[in-house]
């Protein structure tokens, strides 16, 4: 017995009645994120004088201590 079949209402994006050209609409953010993105991280290798080691703080790890001992458990 064949299974049931519907037609679809719109046309399909690989049938060969397509036309050739197809919108894609994009918002703002899609490009401006990873531009400024890029623009910031190539600044930062740009200038690598300005960036400066994080100070040695020990509440970092012992946050980090208690997250271990706590799923350690």
């Amino acid at each position: 017995m064949p299974a049931p079949t519907r037609s679809r209402s719109h046309p399909s994006a690989f049938s060969s009645a397509s036309s050739d050209s197809v919108e894609i609409r994009l918002p703002w953010w899609s490009v401006a994120l990873p531009a400024v993105a890029f623009v910031v991280l190539f600044l930062l290798m740009a200038d690598p004088g300005q960036a400066h080691a994080a100070t040695d703080d020990p509440t970092v790890g012992r946050i980090l201590e208690h997250i271990h001992l706590t799923l350690g458990r």
